[in-house]
């Protein structure tokens, strides 16, 4: 099915204005079919803010507009960038944010909102959007939940609905058996743990769903501040894991919306 073009998508871009009517043209006589022409358009437009050149299009590209990385930007340059944003899209997430970063934002995007423990800026205008069920999160502990949380917001905004199972670590095995018929019901689960990070090898032993493993820097000395978890994740022997940087909880929400949307009844 072709991507569902947004009539904000093609207002104030530094387009080539001669090749975007050369395609028009071509599509207009039947030289070009509308998915080739949608190819194409997905090719075509940034915005060019000086310090940062957004991509309008990613949206139309992969179903999920271009997220902030809020780390290393002054608050100042956050607030241009998700200004911009809002003004093609109708969400934005910044990521690894600060309160001062929100408050600036909050100057020019009133209802933006701040994510205390995922620590990340969302801006969600969708009404009434209809959430696809499949996603679960489930954590090793407690102290695992901030990056827990910015997977499940990354998802959330990706159109899933997400449930949680926490504070089911290895230490305690039967609290991960008492949840066998949530973990078996659900199309992708989230992994998160740090310590030895063996959480995401032992779920996937229990169900059939495919695993994102999140190593967290949660740990004494010699995990190394999430290294150990890390390995032992990429070295997990059963199979149908993959993984994700250490802390990475919007990576993990973004790769599980991309697989909880694309799978069908």
């Amino acid at each position: 099915m072709s991507p569902h073009l947004n009539p904000f998508l093609l207002r104030g871009f530094p387009i080539d204005s001669e090749k975007l009517k050369d395609l028009l043209e071509r599509l207009q006589v039947g030289d070009v079919s509308i998915d080739a022409a949608l190819t194409e358009l997905t090719q075509l437009p940034y915005e060019d803010l000086g310090f940062a050149k957004l991509d309008h299009h990613r949206e139309l590209r992969r179903g999920f507009p271009e997220v902030v990385l809020g780390l290393g930007k002054t608050p100042e340059q956050i607030a241009i960038i998700t200004k911009s944003l809002t003004d093609k899209s109708d969400r934005v997430l910044v990521t690894r944010a600060t309160h001062e970063a929100f408050a600036m934002v909050r100057s020019s995007v009133p209802d933006a909102a701040f994510h205390e423990a995922a620590k990340a800026i969302v801006v969600d205008r969708r009404a009434n959007p209809i959430l696809t069920p499949g996603v679960l999160i489930v954590t090793a502990g407690t102290s695992d939940l901030p990056v827990a949380d910015e997977a499940a917001l990354t998802a959330h905004l990706m159109g899933c609905e997400v449930e949680r199972v926490t504070d089911v670590g290895v230490a305690g095995v039967h609290r991960v058996l008492d949840q066998l018929p949530t973990l078996r019901k659900a199309r992708v689960i989230i992994a998160v743990a740090g310590m030895e990070g063996a959480l995401p090898s032992l779920v996937s032993g229990l169900v059939s769903a495919p695993i994102i493993a999140v190593p967290t820097s949660i740990g004494y000395g010699a995990s190394f501040g999430g290294i150990a978890a890390l390995l032992g994740m990429l070295s997990s022997c059963s199979p149908g894991v993959s993984v994700v940087n250490i802390d990475n909880g919007f990576g993990a929400g973004y790769m599980a919306g991309l697989i909880n949307n694309g799978i069908q009844e």
